[in-house]
């Protein structure tokens, strides 16, 4: 039998513990143990778990190593088959990790799955972080089935296929640990943010798949760390998803990133310049700059990357998700080119 660990990272996380953990606490089968990773917290919450739930396994991090790096850290000290890394704002459904486990043990190249992610706050819409699996279009940009930018769908039953998807969300993320200890883990770098995108895409390109399960089910707080139009997080989302794409992309790929996004991105620094958002149009151009100050590393971690590649990456989006959003077209289509 499978040795299952559900893996909680926390960040001065309190609130979100005291709230969320006993749902994962009641739901959790018998024999799978929860871990709190806890991430050089301030506000108390190490003391809070060893509090108030004594069935929950505490390791203690000495500081903020950001969400890549603090799993990284944590998982080196686990052992287990499977890991489930799990955001302290999420509240799961009942009998939500056995449909996971039992898509892992019944699919032996499939080096991820997830569950269908749903909203705290409007509890039959789909949510943002990782809706019914996630994907990518030509210029990096990421979408789900049931969310489009900021559109955000009900769910109706409308995506509850299990299928193969391009990345699913590090709110949620059900894995195989050797695969994960294979691909070196989240890139530390990255701090927080898209690292497991960027994971996904390393997995399936060694060879891996990667699958949504949406017979499971769970609600996500979402923004518990940074909000959305957080300057730090839109800073991190620009420079990772630059990262990943140069580590990652195709040459062909490459090239049209290397022409278009450049444009598309000075053009959305604008937009928050007229605006009045001088941070955020300051979070775009220091996300480039840093992004080319780690060129000499990017570049032997992509030539690590294209060494193990096995195959091409399926499930990208041959086109502008935002030109497509642009034009009206705010669902997602199954006959959208490469998906």
């Amino acid at each position: 039998m499978s040795v299952v660990k559900i893996v909680i990272l926390n960040w001065n996380g309190a609130a979100h513990l005291r709230c969320f953990l006993p749902s994962v606490v009641r739901t959790a089968p018998p024999g799978v143990e929860i871990v709190v990773a806890d991430n050089g917290s301030t506000d108390g919450s190490a003391a809070l778990v060893e509090r108030e739930f004594p069935s929950v396994t505490l390791l203690r991090l000495p500081e903020n190593y950001g969400f890549a790096g603090g799993y990284n850290r944590a998982l080196e000290r686990l052992e287990g088959d499977y890991w489930v890394l799990l955001n302290s704002d999420v509240e799961p459904a009942e009998g939500w990790l056995e449909p996971l486990i039992a898509e892992l043990d019944a699919q032996p190249d499939v080096a991820v799955v997830g569950p269908k992610l749903l909203s705290c706050a409007e509890r039959d819409r789909f949510e943002y972080a990782g809706a019914a699996g996630g994907f990518i279009d030509w210029f990096g940009f990421p979408f789900c089935r049931g969310r489009i930018l900021r559109t955000l769908e009900k769910d109706r039953g409308q995506y509850d296929d299990t299928r193969d998807v391009f990345w699913v969300s590090g709110a949620a993320f059900c894995c195989r640990a050797e695969v994960f200890r294979r691909m070196g883990g989240f890139d530390a770098g990255f701090f927080a943010h898209m690292e497991e995108i960027d994971l996904c895409w390393r997995m399936q390109l060694a060879g891996w798949r990667v699958r949504v399960v949406p017979r499971s089910r769970v609600w996500h707080l979402g923004g518990g760390t940074l909000q959305n139009d957080s300057p730090r997080k839109l800073y991190l989302n620009y420079r990772n998803n630059l990262a990943m794409l140069f580590k990652c992309a195709s040459p062909v790929q490459r090239v049209a990133v290397a022409v278009l996004r450049p444009l598309a991105d000075a053009a959305a620094a604008l937009v928050y310049l007229l605006k009045g958002q001088c941070a955020q149009a300051g979070a775009v151009a220091c996300a480039y700059r840093d992004f080319l100050a780690r060129h000499g590393e990017l570049a032997r971690q992509r030539r690590a990357v294209q060494q193990s590649k096995r195959r091409r990456a399926a499930h990208i989006y041959h086109g502008s998700i935002i030109l497509r959003y642009l034009l009206g077209r705010r669902v997602f289509g199954e006959r959208m080119q490469g998906l």
